[in-house]
């Protein structure tokens, strides 16, 4: 190499619009310190049959057997299914109701909107565990439990909330919808601000009528949005575990035991940390498949 051609180290040269390895090396360090290591040792921890109780262990695919072959597995993620596919379904729908009768107030400028709209947030922001403990004394199975305080107040008898399989987990997505919901509103009521006055002017010039406007222009447009929020509330859902376990502990039984709670009481509760991982790696396998099927339906869309 010529002295000509030879070029001395800058920190400068590695900076410039062309360059950024300077800018973006604080946040790889900081993905791979707190992400990608934490996620790497879950995953080499998922061969192994480490155990809480041995700090020795050995690598073996026999925990992988174990656990998949698990009968309770299958069962777990059957309640997974449902309560992730109705708390998403309940949520959109609840969200976009909310958030249409909000835009719409706000257009007319009715007093209250502000109070109304921090009243939704308000559940969006309270703690998983909080929000357990609320709704374990709301649906409480005694007569004084809120819920069925009201019930016979109308003449209607107790419902027994928690304490059945089928009532138990239909009130861990009443309760999971009454958090999510305040989520898709925010993104919907923002995807609706964005939809010009002109479309539904239009409409109305053309003869469409409220349900018409809102079939053909507002769903149409909110679609990426409505995209958006499906895979977010779908990975929020799949990760619900603070508000699950004040609220029922997972039963009766295994009723309500979702993938999440259920790697937390194998870890915990059974001390076996290679069947937890097992667990991690199987859920984040189904969060990223989800992902991907989303994706490709947005970029099927052109909407990405």
């Amino acid at each position: 190499m010529t002295p000509a051609t030879k070029r001395r180290f800058s920190p400068r040269g590695l900076m410039g619009e062309n360059r950024p390895t300077l800018w973006l090396a604080p946040l790889l360090a900081v993905v791979t310190l707190f992400y990608l290591y934490p996620a790497f040792e879950v995953l080499r921890y998922s061969i192994t049959n480490a155990s809480l109780l041995d700090p020795d262990y050995e690598y073996t695919l026999e925990t992988f057997t174990r656990v998949l072959g698990d009968p309770v597995l299958y069962k777990v993620l059957r309640t997974t299914a449902i309560f992730v596919v109705a708390s998403i379904v309940l949520q959109l729908l609840f969200g976009l109701v909310i958030a249409v009768a909000v835009n719409r107030a706000s257009k007319r400028r009715l007093p209250g909107m502000v109070f109304m709209r921090s009243l939704v947030l308000s559940a969006w922001v309270m703690p998983g565990v909080v929000i357990g403990i609320v709704w374990a004394i709301i649906l409480n199975d005694a007569d004084y439990g809120l819920a069925n305080l009201l019930l016979g107040t109308v003449g209607l008898g107790s419902v027994p909330w928690l304490s059945t399989p089928n009532t138990a987990l239909m009130s861990v997505i009443i309760a999971n919808v009454w958090r999510g919901t305040a989520f898709s509103m925010i993104l919907q009521y923002a995807g609706l601000q964005s939809i010009p006055e002109e479309l539904y002017e239009a409409a109305e010039v053309d003869g469409a009528g409220t349900l018409q406007s809102f079939w053909y222009i507002t769903l149409p447009q909110l679609r990426p949005i409505l995209m958006i929020n499906i895979i977010l509330i779908t990975i929020f859902t799949l990760n619900t575990f603070d508000m699950i376990l004040p609220l029922t502990g997972g039963g009766p039984g295994q009723a309500t035991e979702v993938l999440v709670l259920r790697t937390y009481n194998v870890i915990f509760q059974n001390f076996s940390l290679a069947g937890g991982s097992v667990l991690a790696v199987a859920m984040l396998a189904i969060a990223m498949a989800l992902t991907l099927i989303y994706q490709r339906l947005l970029r099927s869309e052109g909407s990405l």
